[in-house]
C-alpha cells in the first residue's frame, strides 16, 4: 500500500489509467480502454498499480478487467499534489492542469470525486424506428423510489473518502452531512448507527466538548445515551 501522507512514482500511462478508470467510475476492460483511450493496462504498468493497491484486477477471464480500490480513489484525487513525469511531456503536464483545475472546482462546490464521475445510468441505443408515445405514469409511480440502507452507507463511504486525509483517519460528521446534504436527516442517521456494527467503521463523541462549534453540535448522531461527532473508516 502507498503512504498515505504521498503519491507514488508513477508512469504517464499507469497514471492515464488511473484517471481513466477514476472518470469512468466502473471497472473496465482492456477492450474498453483500447476504445476510450488507446491503450490497454498489462504487463508491468498493471502489475505496479496491483501491487500499491491502487487497482484491483479481474483475472478470472478475458479480457482482464480493472477497477479503482479506495487507495486508488484517494491517489486519484491527488494525483495534482505531485510533480507530473518528465517522460510524460506536455500531455501529462495537461493532463495535471486540468486535474488540479478539476480538484479546486469540487471543492468549491462541495461535491466528491465519486459523485461527480458517478454512472447514472446506461445511454440508450441508437435505433431508427419511430418514438412511441409512453404511457402516463400511475399516481404511485410518481413516488420517488426510497433510497436503500446499502445506498446510503455507499454515499457515507463516498464523502468519507474525499474528506479523509488517509484511510482511519477521523472526519467530522458536520462535513460529512455537508456533502450529503441531499439525504434526508433521518436516513442518514439511521445508516450512520447501523455502520457503527461494521469492523471498519468507528463513530464516536469528542472528548473535548468545550471545542465544538454550534455546526458540530447540530451535526451529532443520537447513539446509546450520547451524541457522536467524528467518523473514522479504515484500519484503526
Amino acid at each position: 500500500m502507498t503512504s498515505p501522507a504521498d503519491v507514488p512514482h508513477l508512469t504517464p500511462n499507469q497514471i492515464n489509467a488511473l484517471v481513466v478508470l477514476m472518470v469512468e467510475a466502473r471497472r473496465l476492460t482492456n477492450v474498453e480502454l483500447k476504445e476510450l483511450a488507446g491503450f490497454t493496462l498489462t504487463g508491468k504498468d498493471n502489475t505496479k498499480l496491483v501491487d500499491l493497491g491502487l487497482v484491483d484486477t479481474d483475472r478470472t477471464h478475458r479480457p482482464f478487467a480493472h477497477e479503482l480500490t479506495d487507495e486508488g480513489w484517494r491517489v486519484a484525487r491527488q494525483l495534482h499534489t505531485s510533480a507530473p513525469p518528465k517522460q510524460g511531456g506536455s500531455t501529462t503536464r495537461s493532463l495535471f492542469v486540468v486535474l488540479s483545475n478539476l480538484h479546486r472546482s469540487l471543492d468549491r462546490l462541495r461535491v466528491s470525486h465519486g459523485d461527480f464521475f458517478k454512472q447514472t445510468g446506461a445511454t440508450a441505443p441508437a435505433t431508427s424506428e419511430p418514438l412511441q408515445e409512453a404511457p402516463a405514469p400511475s399516481a404511485s409511480a410518481t413516488t420517488a423510489a426510497p433510497v436503500s440502507a446499502a445506498q446510503v452507507e455507499a454515499l457515507v463511504r463516498a464523502a468519507y473518502r474525499d474528506l479523509a486525509t488517509a484511510p482511519g483517519a477521523w472526519v467530522g460528521l458536520a462535513d460529512v452531512r455537508d456533502r450529503l446534504a441531499d439525504t434526508d436527516r433521518a436516513t442518514l442517521d439511521a445508516a450512520l448507527r447501523a455502520m457503527v456494527g461494521r469492523e471498519d467503521v468507528r463513530i464516536i463523541p469528542v472528548a473535548n466538548s468545550k471545542s465544538l462549534t454550534a455546526r458540530d453540535r447540530a451535526a451529532a448522531v443520537r447513539i446509546g445515551n450520547e451524541d457522536n461527532h467524528a467518523l473514522a473508516i479504515g484500519p484503526a
